[in-house]
């Protein structure tokens, strides 16, 4: 009968400690594992968008290197040095455009990890 009531009855102060110290540990590294497989995916996606920025940027730049120097050499007899200016304004217009895209793509959260932080705020919810 005594033997019965040892394996019936509740751990005690220390086994639960333990528990809880397992439970956490194991909370912790299973959000350990999201925020890293989330990581890799934006490591991913930001590597695939320097790459594809660096393409554009060096076929932008021979493009409107050759486009520029067309426009300068056809419009120069009607506007003198006149077109030089009219260029420079143009790509001023170009650059401020392409700035406030760029801008709009990191406020967009391409980058943000909303699984990881959602299932952190839930945890310190839980914990206070």
């Amino acid at each position: 009968m005594a033997q019965a009531d040892e394996v019936n009855r509740p751990p005690g102060l220390i086994a639960s400690l333990g528990n809880i110290a397992r439970n956490s540990m194991g909370l912790l590294l299973t959000r350990l594992e999201l925020a890293a497989l989330e990581l890799s995916q934006v490591r991913n996606h930001l590597l695939q968008l320097v790459v594809a920025f660096a393409v554009a940027l060096v076929a932008g730049c021979f493009a409107l290197a050759c486009i520029t120097v067309m426009v300068g050499y056809l419009a120069w007899n009607a506007l003198g040095w006149l077109i030089l200016p009219i260029l420079a304004g143009f790509f001023l217009l170009l650059a401020i455009g392409l700035i406030m895209y760029a801008r709009g793509l990191i406020r967009a959260g391409k980058l943000s990890m909303p699984a990881t932080m959602a299932e952190l705020k839930s945890d310190r919810d839980m914990l206070m």
